[in-house]
């Protein structure tokens, strides 16, 4: 099969020192469940949203991206699309849609659509054609093999929710393959109208203005051609997701993915200033592949690795200082603490630690992305067994873990539902709905709300923080200090225990911009840095 081959190009190249407006900005994520419900059904919409959009002016974040919005039969919450141009009734409709991002862009924001090319739903038309016979024309779009000598599944490759990868057509006599949910069958990528389809989806979204796209799985999209088996994971243990029990060595992250990608870089370039983040879990030096050899990657691989590591100085730190150095000429970092799909930050590392995870996000050099909710500090949400929605915790309820904890509604008040909803949620909102929902913090200067809203100003008010180098500083833990630029350090106890600072003399005899703990600023830099402790300094000067 024949790929464009990737022209010149120069990643992020600054003309006339114009930076692109994603090195500048904070990206908010959405998952439109659990955002405001305006028409009493439980779930979050478009107008919910819509309606919200003067508080996300006001807490200072630069683009909205939203969790899948399409046509969907909800197998997987939208990540299972039945039509890649409508928009599911559960949200709204296509004038809803276009309403909202008419007003996004009026408040100063721009709005990203969550893109999932590497699957659709059963439901879709395209595999409704494609599994009605062997001759279809469209029985090529999917990844269809016939079984193996014993009639089983062609190889063994797993599903990420679970059991095999495969499931067989009893009308067609053979296996069909879904790298997620039986009704989740993949997209063969390898077929050129497959591609032009997709290409044509993109561009449909474009012209109507939203400002780019999150790709989902995007490490998935290409496939060992020759179905080879993956080998045996010698570290999985029973009891450990199905998944891991090989490694995924032929059933993604295959060589051509680049190509793939670099045609769907090439639709995104051919409109100004758009943006495109890839979801890749995957190491480091694998990861830095998909910016692509001459740029003609992905904009923004999105970077994971501080929702994985242990919070530890010694951890967290050198894990900065790798990411920085494998970045090739030109690559734009960026930060994620949660997501829809793994556990808050105030889940993983403590209420009071979220605040300094908080500092830690928005100082770092890159784009950072900020997840609806954390800025209240939701943590840890209890869902009963019969309030479960989960569809991979239902398969896996012993190895995997529950991403509803991650997907619980945003707390707005303390009444009831949490202003979320006039009636039950889709999910229960958390314990502390009294004390962690926006009306109680908004007003409250020591509140993490408050905190987020001050560090996003700082963001803005202070160029090194956007565009300044990073540079870690001496400092023994639990203390990680580091540098932007040359007058601002960013000075964060991991830890309950105070900690003593050694500081070069510029910056022991600065000032305090702001204070992790209380969200204030002013006064001279200490001598010991408190436990659950963070301060962004300006250096002295002289």
């Amino acid at each position: 099969m024949n790929f464009r081959a990737a022209g010149p190009f120069v990643l992020f190249r600054k003309e006339d020192g114009v930076t692109h407006w994603w090195q500048d900005a904070t990206i908010y994520q959405i998952y439109p469940r659990s955002y405001q419900d305006t028409d009493e059904d439980g779930v979050g919409d478009l107008a919910g949203i819509r309606q919200r959009l003067p508080y996300l002016r006001d807490l200072g974040v630069d683009a909205v991206w939203l969790s899948p919005i399409f046509q969907s039969p909800m197998a997987d919450f939208g990540y299972d699309v039945a039509d890649y141009r409508a928009i599911d009734p559960l949200f709204g409709t296509m004038a809803d849609f276009d309403a909202l991002l008419a007003d996004t862009h009026a408040a100063g924001l721009k709005l990203l659509l969550d893109f999932v090319p590497n699957h659709t739903s059963d439901q879709h038309a395209w595999f409704q054609e494609s599994r009605s016979s062997r001759d279809n024309p469209k029985r090529d779009w999917y990844i269809w093999c016939d079984p193996a000598p014993d009639g089983g599944p062609p190889n063994n490759w797993m599903s990420n929710f679970g059991g095999s990868g495969w499931t067989f057509d009893d009308a067609t006599g053979q296996y069909y393959y879904h790298a997620f949910l039986k009704e989740q069958p993949d997209l063969n990528w390898r077929n050129p109208q497959v591609r032009k389809a997709m290409a044509d989806v993109l561009r449909f979204w474009l012209d109507k203005g939203v400002d780019g796209f999150r790709v989902d799985v995007i490490w998935h999209l290409a496939k060992d051609p020759q179905f080879r088996d993956n080998p045996p994971n010698p570290a999985w243990k029973p009891g450990q997701r199905d998944l891991d029990r090989y490694l995924q060595r032929y059933s993604a992250d295959q060589p051509h993915i680049h190509d793939i990608i670099a045609e769907l870089r090439d639709v995104i370039d051919s409109y100004p200033e758009r943006l495109l983040i890839g979801e890749i879990y995957l190491p480091v030096d694998r990861l830095m592949a998909y910016y692509g050899e001459d740029g003609e990657g992905v904009h923004l691989p999105f970077n994971f690795q501080l929702i994985n590591a242990p919070w530890r100085t010694e951890v967290i730190g050198p894990l900065i200082d790798e990411y920085e150095a494998a970045l090739p000429e030109g690559g734009w970092p960026n930060w994620v603490l949660s997501n829809h799909d793994q556990p808050r930050i105030a889940d993983r590392v403590s209420e009071e630690q979220a605040r300094i995870a908080a500092m830690l996000l928005l100082t770092l050099r890159g784009t950072p992305t900020l997840y609806y909710g954390d800025e209240i500090g939701i943590a840890k949400a209890h869902i009963p067994a019969d309030r479960i929605q989960d569809p991979w915790a239902k398969n896996e309820p012993e190895a995997s873990f529950n991403r509803d904890r991650a997907r619980t509604p945003m707390q707005w008040s303390a009444g009831p539902h949490g202003g979320f909803s006039t009636v039950e949620p889709w999910l229960p909102l958390t314990n502390d709905l009294a004390t962690c929902n926006v009306d109680t913090e908004q007003d409250d200067p020591c509140s993490m709300l408050a905190l987020h809203r001050e560090l996003l100003g700082l963001r803005k008010r202070e160029e090194e923080l956007r565009q300044g180098a990073y540079t870690r500083m001496d400092s023994a833990a639990p203390v990680l200090a580091y540098r932007r630029g040359e007058n601002l350090a960013v000075l964060l106890n991991l830890s309950a225990e105070s900690a003593p600072l050694d500081l070069p003399d510029r910056f022991a005899r600065g000032e305090v911009l702001l204070r992790a703990s209380t969200g204030a600023n002013g006064g001279p830099v200490p001598d010991q840095l408190p436990g659950n402790e963070g301060l962004v300094v300006r250096a002295a000067d002289g």
